[in-house]
């Protein structure tokens, strides 16, 4: 049994699923039974929904799994709402959503003997082609590989159903003392550790947040974790501030005025940090925050994590923007001030290697992910969950759907 039969991306073949007879919309206000495999699924009309669709069979090198938790995810929301993420990552069918997921086995295919019916697991969902001849595979970037299968990234169905088949080598055991729940916020917690990893944070240095968000949240956990200190974190809603410090009670906060300018908001910031800032950890890809992070110069020597730069300040001389978030397809950059001040800008794509370190910091205690959670849907009501996951309004830091 070879490589390629275990990660054919063919395996995945979402019109499986779509032309498969059993497959259908449900119709708003129908209950499904509690044997059926429903999902929730968009599509290019930006409508979410329920289907069902039928259940699988795992294959050679496979796993099915019963998932007992997903968490519902910003890129989850903008594919519902915008129907695509640059260029490549487009909704042109129906699309099963969700990637942060844990869950309990219940079969094992022809092959897997490293697994049995009834253990716990995270599903790391990006699944690469794991070829020798794949440099980002044979590198260890394999969050890098062209043939990434990456559930919930169309066209490929995500793992917010009932029943879901995985290749049994993406899966990652849960310890006793980490639930499922926790098990499926070793997604966002990946992506915070990817960050802190690659921008080289080191113990005692002092750290700003921007953007008090899921991956604001999980980052300031991570970075406190790591000994980071001080830290501030800064957000434009009082109540996500308040949240971040009943996580990190030392955490120093600051509340990001609309109408002040990014230079104003940047002495403000500065003023609560003690002194400088030098690295910023950009989760949003927006053009006009990355420009507030790279014009203002200053004497620097702190790091500084930025999740939100819509409300972030600035980066001088020798500083790097690292840049996690996704944006527009093409953006302009300063040239010659990041020239004149040999500011770097690094990019990160999801993540690679992160999650045993997840689990452990999890199950070790160095982290707690549990507050995250704010609101809790059953599988059924994964179209309401979705209403409030996009409703700033509504207050959800984690809104995840459990079965």
């Amino acid at each position: 049994m070879s490589n390629t039969q275990l990660e054919n991306p063919a395996l995945y073949d979402p019109r499986k699923v779509l032309d498969h007879p059993d497959f259908r919309v449900l119709t708003s206000g129908e209950k499904p039974s509690k044997e059926s495999n429903i999902a929730a699924f968009y599509n290019p009309a930006h409508e979410i929904h329920l289907v069902e669709k039928p259940k699988p069979k795992p294959g050679p090198g496979q796993v099915l799994i019963h998932v007992r938790a997903t968490g519902i995810c910003g890129s989850d929301v903008h594919f519902w709402k915008h129907g695509r993420i640059g260029d490549s990552m487009i909704v042109t069918d129906e699309c099963g959503s969700g990637h942060e997921s844990a869950g309990e086995i219940i079969e094992v295919g022809e092959g897997v003997t490293e697994w049995k019916a009834g253990d716990r697991v995270a599903m790391e969902v990006g699944v690469p082609c794991s070829q020798p001849s794949c440099n980002a595979c044979r590198t260890g970037r394999y969050n890098g590989c062209p043939d990434v299968v990456f559930f919930s990234t169309p066209p490929y169905h995500g793992t917010l159903t009932r029943w879901h088949v995985h290749p049994a080598k993406w899966l990652h055991r849960l310890p006793d003392n980490v639930s499922f729940e926790e098990g499926s916020l070793c997604e966002p917690l990946a992506v915070a550790l990817a960050g802190i990893d690659r921008a080289g944070l080191r113990l005692g240095d002092p750290v700003v947040i921007c953007g008090a968000g899921p991956i604001g949240l999980v980052s300031l956990l991570s970075a406190r974790a790591a000994g980071a200190e001080p830290i501030v974190i800064t957000d434009l809603f009082q109540s996500r501030l308040d949240f971040a410090k009943s996580l990190v009670p030392g955490v120093r906060t600051v509340l990001i005025d609309r109408n002040a300018t990014p230079k104003d908001q940047a002495e403000l910031i500065k003023k609560a940090a003690g002194g400088p800032l030098q690295l910023a950890l950009e989760c949003t890809g927006v053009e006009s925050s990355i420009h507030t992070a790279i014009f203002v110069s200053n004497q620097l020597d702190y790091p500084l994590i930025i999740t939100d730069l819509k409300h972030s300040q600035s980066v001088g001389f020798g500083a790097k923007v690292f840049i996690i978030g996704v944006g527009k397809n093409e953006q302009l950059f300063p040239f010659m001030h990041l020239s004149a001040n040999e500011i770097d800008i690094q990019f990160q794509y999801r993540y690679a290697n992160q999650y045993p370190k997840a689990i452990r910091l999890i199950a070790g205690g160095l982290i707690n992910v549990k507050p995250l959670v704010t609101h809790r849907f059953a599988l059924e009501e994964a179209v309401a969950a979705f209403h409030v996951a996009a409703d700033p309004a509504q207050g959800a830091i984690k809104v995840q759907i459990q079965d």
